[in-house]
């Protein structure tokens, strides 16, 4: 469970790994859920961990099936609520980014670069729908 962090100019929070798998790509900030906890709470929670910055939960708006790893992906649109950010634990660094500049070739997880494609295609259109998919092991 993850958020897409936005700040009020349009920029997107995202994290480079500093943990395997995937160690020095770039994120959404997200992980596993604790027992307990709900999905938006498990959000807040991996955006803080991970980046040290405080969102407010949005709307989910992404779900992707991975049954070959035994996971379901949920990202939530989230707004952060200050600049006051900086790597957690897990990240190596973290940064705001317009469209353009965001590391496409350097992301992580394909749930992520989908949920990203489609979020700014989304963001133009003024029309954010949720996002569903299932996803098949990636042909190497």
């Amino acid at each position: 469970v993850g958020a897409i962090p936005e700040w009020e100019d349009g920029r997107i929070l995202l994290c480079r790994r500093a943990i395997e798998p995937r160690h020095g790509l770039w994120t959404l900030p997200a992980g596993f859920m604790e027992n307990g906890e709900t999905t938006s709470e498990a959000a807040m929670r991996e955006t803080l961990e991970e980046a040290n910055a405080r969102i407010a939960i949005g709307e989910l708006y992404s779900m992707y099936n991975l049954p070959y790893i035994n996971q379901v992906q949920l990202l939530f649109r989230a707004r952060l609520i200050d600049l006051d950010f900086s790597p957690g634990t897990e990240s190596l660094e973290v940064g705001l980014f317009e469209e353009q500049d965001i590391p496409w070739n350097e992301l992580a997880f394909r749930p992520v670069r989908f949920t990203l494609q489609h979020y700014f295609a989304d963001r133009k259109s003024g029309n954010f729908q949720f996002r569903i998919g299932n996803l098949e092991p990636p042909v190497h």
